[in-house]
């Protein structure tokens, strides 16, 4: 009898362990001590009507919902790309489901948002490439019926990669960037009139340098004062940072961070205890690994990484959000294949 518990016993942990490993790779490659802090960690989707999905983004819907939405098709940039999502339910993702589409021209980098107001709004480029670009968006309140879509006002592209933020004063501040040929410069799309209209200030550039920084990640550090981290071209290998005293009209030069950037999206949230969360590429070369980092200084100092993760090949531009329960939710592109969602408690880590 004894023997038999302790077979019994070994081929439960034994399960248990392929379970867990099976779940997420990416929590096998976290080092012991972090570990605890990475709560789930699983695929959106494993199959698909599409070959290859990117730029990933996330709201938590009124609910408890969490809705995502992607770019995906046949390849970036063929025409027949299109805004997809999916709902996490409590008894998982739904299957994907098209949000935007524009016949003839691919879509791009959606962006999720909810405006505080009980609006939830997807933002999107669509155009033959980043050059042409054109601004659209669609609306709802429950992430299940949405408005037709609609252009932003010429000249207003929107949030280029990363959720808007809403200002103390109910300013909704939208960083959006431009990639011509003449350079990359990052701007924000300001609205105090939830969103029926938009102004546009900037640019915010990196100096001498011509293809320079695109596509902020922002917050408020204190009323009216708004810091900015963004993308950063390949002869920078560094995030650059930015900042605003007067809720996001003027903006000082953006200057390279100590954070390491391969030329890949990054996203950034302030949690609900002043704690900003960092998602990125802890690299200057690749786009891998993918970690999150956390700063009690509004951006002067960073935690060491909590790796999301870290084996060959492409993790990148996530995207990063708090629930109302404390948790952090991230979603990437992995591989260019699939989706993943990863929760974190960042509790387990002292924050």
């Amino acid at each position: 009898m004894l023997i038999r518990r302790r077979v019994a016993l070994a081929v439960a942990i034994a399960i248990a362990l392929t379970l867990a490993l099976g779940r997420s790779h990416s929590l096998a490659q976290t080092p012991a001590a972090a570990r605890p802090a990475i709560v789930f960690s699983e695929f959106i989707f494993t199959s698909a009507p599409f070959r290859h999905c990117h730029a990933s983004t996330l709201v938590e819907l009124p609910g408890g919902t969490i809705l995502a939405a992607w770019f995906a098709g046949e390849r970036e940039g063929d025409p027949g790309v299109a805004i997809w999502g999916a709902r996490r339910t409590a008894i998982g993702w739904t299957a994907p489901f098209q949000l935007a589409r524009e016949p003839g021209l691919p879509s791009w980098n959606p962006v999720l948002f909810a405006d505080g107001g009980g609006t939830i709004w997807l933002f999107y480029k669509y155009g033959s490439s980043q050059h042409s670009w054109v601004g659209a968006y669609r609306t709802s309140r429950d992430g299940v019926k949405w408005s037709t879509a609609k252009r932003l006002p010429d000249g207003i592209l929107g949030p280029a990669k990363n959720k808007p933020i809403t200002l103390a004063n109910g300013d909704i501040l939208a960083g959006s960037s431009v990639e011509s040929i003449l350079g990359w410069t990052s701007w924000v799309d300001l609205s105090s009139d939830h969103g029926r209209t938009w102004h546009k200030y900037g640019p915010i550039s990196a100096g001498f340098f011509h293809y320079g920084v695109i596509q902020p990640a922002l917050w408020e550090a204190a009323p009216g004062h708004v810091k900015m981290l963004m993308r950063s071209f390949h002869d920078l290998r560094r995030i650059c940072a930015a900042s605003s005293d007067d809720g996001g009209r003027t903006w000082s030069a953006a200057k390279p961070t100590t954070l390491p950037n391969p030329d890949s999206g990054i996203d950034a949230v302030k949690m609900s205890d002043g704690t900003v969360a960092l998602a990125y590429n802890n690299s200057a070369t690749a786009r891998t690994p993918l970690s999150v980092a956390f700063s009690r200084d509004d951006g002067n100092s960073w935690s060491a990484p909590l790796v999301l993760e870290d084996q060959p090949g492409e993790y990148s531009y996530p995207a990063i959000i708090q629930t109302r329960d404390g948790l952090l939710h991230v979603t990437y592109s992995w591989k260019r294949q699939r989706i993943k969602h990863v929760i974190v408690d960042p509790r387990v880590l002292g924050y």
